[in-house]
């Protein structure tokens, strides 16, 4: 091979060097153009702040207030806790609690977005525009399931209304803006990615949140989440944090979902959603055997509420919802936003699995009661002898019926665990065993019978109820049981 030149050598290292920069110069003038979309942007979001008189029960002391300095910041500390307060006992305090927080105008005629946990409890709500003109804004309405909030001020020649999208095109990766109040600091921008879609967190089942990896604090919440387009796609809501600030999980409730929240508390002040009266959960791998399903997915009834919408349209424990009006369901988290945003008494089409074979129900969606009681129950165990599934049950007498407040005597109750396949399957001493092997138990006797026909080697489905509600468990038997 012929050795190059050391002018050749130099060309080619010159070639490469502006390959590089002209690769890098691309890469960034490929990136978002972040300070026109924060100008552009900016006039439509609002600054919130707001007052709350709350009360406090300060505890007398038997000892004087020091002599300190008029200009010590300690003074104010005493006074309101200690102030003039003597010889024991205790007696109430007012005190003005305030809080920040951000939203944007979504109207020209002063109809503004926020979150609703922005403005619970508020006396006073003051509204600051990029104008920095202030009003105090009315409370339309708030809604606590999907943290909406509405507001409204009586104010001409809004800097801009907020242009708003949609997040059914929004994907995984995409670049978003958010703008608010951080801690106070008015009009502050922070950018990030999208970083999942349709989260479901356990405080609320009916909001399929927006993960993004935006910087998000306490000041940020109501304020827009914008695309690169420049719409408005969520409402900054939550953040998970162990310590209070960011920690590079934030979520924000879709535009859509907030649009929709909104529009129905201008109009008739509340918010109604679609009720299916189901409990379910994730149909793991080890259920997904004992169901006989080649993998995961869907949603498992692990209770069919009384009096539901689910209960009249037949639904049963142990059915497995596959798809809601023509959606998949992955999981369990993405059925309940679907649910809720489904129309009072029109009828939902789900396709179920039920002992192996699929199934078409219809069910008219009701609506979603303000307060669900989920039943409870507690007792104290005892220790007799187990079967070789190292689990013995005794029949639900009147007793326990009222001792657990039970709507029926249906199952039995599981009295003594020891070491073996039910106790490795998660069954608990006091928990309720209604159903084994697809098949519904009301006495010792049947649950018996049940024993002996199950399946050797294999996970079959158990439902129980125990104090945290009803759900589903694989027991898998011994391959010699």
């Amino acid at each position: 091979m012929k050795a190059l030149s050391y002018r050749s050598g130099y060309t080619l290292l010159t070639c490469l060097l502006l390959a590089l920069i002209s690769t890098a110069a691309q890469s960034r003038s490929a990136l978002p153009d972040f300070a026109a979309l924060v100008k552009s942007n900016s006039l439509a979001v609002v600054n919130i702040s707001t007052s709350q008189r709350k009360s406090s029960r300060g505890y007398r002391h038997n000892f004087s207030i020091p002599d300190l300095p008029e200009d010590s910041p300690l003074n104010e500390f005493f006074e309101r806790f200690f102030g003039e307060e003597q010889g024991g006992g205790e007696t109430p305090r007012d005190f003005s609690a305030q809080s920040l927080g951000s939203g944007f105008i979504i109207s020209q005629d002063g109809y503004i977005l926020t979150a609703a946990h922005v403005v619970e409890g508020a006396d006073q709500v003051i509204v600051r525009l990029s104008d920095r003109r202030e009003f105090e804004a009315k409370v339309i309405g708030t809604d606590k399931r999907s943290d909406v909030g509405l507001l409204k001020i009586d104010a001409k020649n809004l800097p801009k209304v907020a242009s708003i999208g949609s997040t059914e095109d929004l994907e995984v990766g995409e670049w978003v803006l958010a703008i608010g109040s951080p801690f106070g600091f008015d009009y502050s921008a922070t950018a990030g990615i999208v970083s999942a879609k349709g989260r479901n967190l356990p405080s609320e089942n009916y909001v399929p949140f927006i993960q993004t990896d935006v910087a998000i604090n306490p000041g940020n919440s109501g304020g827009p989440l914008f695309d690169l387009d420049g719409e408005v796609v969520g409402i900054n809501s939550q953040i998970y944090s162990r310590t209070g600030g960011f920690m590079g999980l934030s979520f924000a409730i879709p535009i859509e979902m907030a649009m929709n929240v909104a529009d129905q508390l201008r109009t008739s002040g509340r918010v109604s959603r679609g009720w299916l009266g189901v409990l379910i959960q994730d149909v793991t791998r080890e259920l997904a055997d004992s169901f006989g399903m080649p993998h995961p997915k869907g949603a498992l009834v692990a209770r069919v509420l009384p009096d539901s919408p689910a209960e009249k349209a037949g639904l049963q424990a142990g059915d497995i919802i596959l798809e809601y009006n023509g959606t998949m369901i992955s999981n369990s988290s993405k059925l309940p936003p679907l649910v809720g945003a489904s129309r009072i008494d029109r009828p939902a089409e789900l396709v179920i699995l039920r002992a192996g074979k699929k199934r078409d129900i219809k069910v008219a969606i009701g609506e979603l009661p303000e307060d669900e009681v989920i039943e409870k129950t507690s007792m104290t165990p005892k220790k007799p002898d187990a079967n070789v599934l190292g689990i013995s049950v005794t029949d639900i007498t009147p007793q326990v019926m009222r001792e657990l407040d039970l709507e029926s005597d249906e199952g039995v109750l599981v009295e003594g665990l020891q070491p073996g396949p039910a106790q490795e399957a998660g069954i608990e001493e006091g928990d309720i065993i209604q159903m084994i092997n697809n098949t519904r138990v009301k006495s010792v006797e049947e649950f018996e019978k049940q024993l002996q026909r199950l399946p050797k080697g294999r996970s079959t489905p158990v439902l129980v109820l125990r104090n945290t509600g009803p759900m589903f468990l694989a027991l898998r038997t011994p391959d010699n049981g």
